[in-house]
């Protein structure tokens, strides 16, 4: 039973959570012979002020809030 724990900065679509969640269960059953009815994917969104890249927050990065 695989669990596969996908985390991404809020404003992620449902669409394209969708889209994580298929892509996720076919590369394990692609590659590890995984039955899809077996395979857990979570998707974890973290607010933009609590994940950052280059010494930043991403709400800084994305002119959703000031320095």
């Amino acid at each position: 039973m695989p669990i596969v724990n996908i985390k991404v900065a809020k404003g992620v679509t449902t669409e394209d959570k969708d889209k994580l969640i298929a892509g996720a269960t076919e590369l394990l059953e692609r590659v590890l012979n995984k039955p899809p009815s077996s395979t857990y994917v979570v998707i974890e969104e973290i607010d933009t002020d609590n994940f950052g890249v280059g010494g930043e927050s991403l709400s800084v990065r994305r002119g959703l809030r000031e320095r």
